[in-house]
């Protein structure tokens, strides 16, 4: 199968528009609710496509429109109307809706108010049968103006003067055109940007891929197609917009209309879906749905609970807070039956599941047993007894984003049984390496050989970056300091640099002397002034240490509280 590496479609040469024999079905699926009138330019549109009628079927999904939808004359001949199952409402359960009942190889969603150039259809299905994980996404115009009606509009795309159709509207999704600009059409564009740029309004997915994450989050009413795109970047997919897949916008969208509410409203939602947007989760102490990255440590035979602790607490502790540990190991083996507990043989996985099964952070998986629910964009693999500093997360990843590459290989020991390894790899890269191994490749072929290729695989020292082995007596033995203490130590700490502040003064004070001696006529003055500055310095550092001797004293008794300044 052809290999993407990153977003960079240009490895692929679509054919001409018109110049070409398509082969794929495509379900065109179109959520509408109350938008009787737009529809029928829609699918007026939808019937004089160039994409071959034998390969094309509609199904519009009435989403509880106040009065019923139904299909009017002009439609292409395979169309059908079904009306939003119970139990959801919005959006994103319409158009699941849809996918659930196409029959396509490919799924075309198109909202109710998109009037689609003739080659819109053509221009997308093109990029679906050069590579099976292609998203297509189309060029969309905007107009206000007043309506044709659907023979105008079919007659108008049949003599390819669609273009002339409505007046365009000054209005344009420039975030997105930018980045496409800025990153050579989205081929240079990074995999955490390249999501960015996916809008649900005129867009084409392999069906099979749609329908391996789950196609929709139903439960998302607005903000779903910014996390339908998360999704589909981790399951390795690449973005390509088309602007020769062109549509009219009819009516200026929400996110235009009145964006400053709409990202207010999106903003939760996408926090805990999307960790990308980074700066939405700058909440000290939050944990958030699906992580930033998932980490794994895997305890086998020769672990102690010693080296599982350690290795996860130093994750735990990590500057990166987006973390879930998921610790894996023969659970099974740990009963109820009577045992001497001390001599259990199972005893250093029973210790590990004591320390951790109540963190919320931490889950505990058998050999063998489903993931954690959820799709991070970094997985990372630490063995256990290794433990990270505290930036040594955070300084992964960034030297990951910052290259784009796939995996990072640390190496933290050679001995005579090989290298001992963590690492850290790109959900997206290990999907893509996945989707590009056909049934054909050698099933002995390196898969880092294929991450290598569509991404980079690239080996670091552990010590630079942070690993050393854990302590040899884990965990720590010598006790934390005292609330009393550590008031102690900080108002030591508060008085060591008032008295270098008294220090500083006392110079000065010294050097006003010698500027006064220098000048007969003001020697007064600057004799006064030295004077008084003599006096508070005087003052203050007999205050600032009576200060310190009663708040020392009170902590010896206990009697000191945080504040206390008396």
């Amino acid at each position: 199968m052809i290999r993407i590496p990153h977003n960079d479609f240009g490895v692929l040469t679509p054919p001409a528009l018109g110049d070409w024999e398509p082969r794929l079905a495509v379900t065109v699926v179109i959520p509408a609710h109350d938008r009787q009138e737009t529809l029928n330019l829609t699918l007026a549109a939808l019937s004089a496509q160039s994409y071959p009628e034998h390969l094309i079927d509609v199904i519009v999904v009435d989403d509880g429109s106040p009065t019923p939808l139904s299909l009017p004359e002009i439609a292409p001949s395979r169309t059908k109307l079904i009306s939003s199952p119970p139990g959801g409402w919005g959006r994103a359960w319409a158009v699941q809706a849809g996918i659930d009942a196409a029959t396509g190889e490919v799924v075309f969603v198109l909202d109710a108010d998109m009037v689609p150039h003739r080659r819109h259809v053509e221009a997308q299905l093109r990029w679906h049968h050069l590579a099976p994980y292609v998203v297509a996404l189309g060029w969309i115009d905007f107009t206000d103006g007043p309506l044709p009606t659907p023979e105008q509009v079919a007659g108008a795309l049949a003599a390819g003067s669609e273009g002339s159709l409505f007046p365009l509207a000054p209005h344009r999704h420039d975030w997105a055109e930018q980045i496409i600009r800025d990153h050579d059409g989205l081929r240079t564009a990074p995999s955490s940007l390249a999501t960015r740029i996916h809008v649900g309004a005129t867009v084409s997915y392999p069906a099979a891929l749609l329908r391996s994450i789950g196609g929709m989050d139903t439960s998302l009413v607005l903000a779903e197609d910014t996390e339908l795109g998360y999704r589909l970047t981790q399951a390795g997919a690449v973005y390509v917009p088309d602007p020769e897949s062109r549509a009219w916008h009819i009516g200026v969208p929400t996110a235009m209309r009145d964006h400053r509410a709409l990202k207010r409203y999106n903003d939760p939602y996408v926090a805990e879906l999307v960790p990308y947007r980074r700066y939405l989760r700058t909440d000290p102490g939050r944990q958030w749905l699906v992580p930033y990255v998932d980490a794994e440590v895997v305890m086998s035979a020769g672990h102690s609970y010693e080296d599982v602790r350690a290795t996860v607490d130093s994750l735990l502790a990590g500057s990166v807070p987006d973390v879930r540990i998921t610790v894996t190991a023969p659970w099974d083996l740990l009963t109820a039956d009577r045992r001497a507990p001390l001599a259990d043989p199972h005893l250093d996985v029973r210790l590990v599941r004591a320390a951790f099964e109540h963190d919320p952070r931490v889950h505990l998986r058998p050999p063998q047993g489903p993931p954690a629910p959820g799709t991070a964009p970094f997985r990372l693999s630490a063995p256990p007894g290794w433990v990270a500093s505290e930036d040594t997360v955070e300084r992964l990843v960034t030297h990951l984003e910052e290259h784009d590459g796939g995996t990072l290989c640390v190496a933290l020991e050679e001995t005579a049984d090989g290298v001992t390894v963590a690492r850290l790899d790109r959900t997206a890269a290990l999907s893509r390496a996945a989707l590009v191994a056909g049934p054909d490749d050698d099933p002995d072929d390196d898969p880092d050989d294929l991450v290598h290729a569509l991404f980079g695989l690239e080996w670091l020292d552990g010590e630079s970056w942070g690993f050393r082995r854990r302590p040899a007596v884990y965990p720590p033995r010598k006790r934390p300091p005292s609330e009393s203490a550590r008031l102690a130590a900080a108002h030591d700490k508060e008085l060591a640099l008032y008295r270098k502040r008294v220090t500083a003064l006392r110079a000065e004070l010294a050097q006003t002397r010698r500027e006064a001696g220098k000048s007969g006529r003001d020697a007064a003055r600057w004799r006064d002034k030295a004077e008084s500055w003599r006096r508070e310095a005087i003052r203050l550092t007999r205050e600032r240490d009576r200060t310190a001797l009663r708040r020392a004293f009170r902590m010896v008794r206990g009697l000191a509280f945080p504040g206390d300044q008396r």
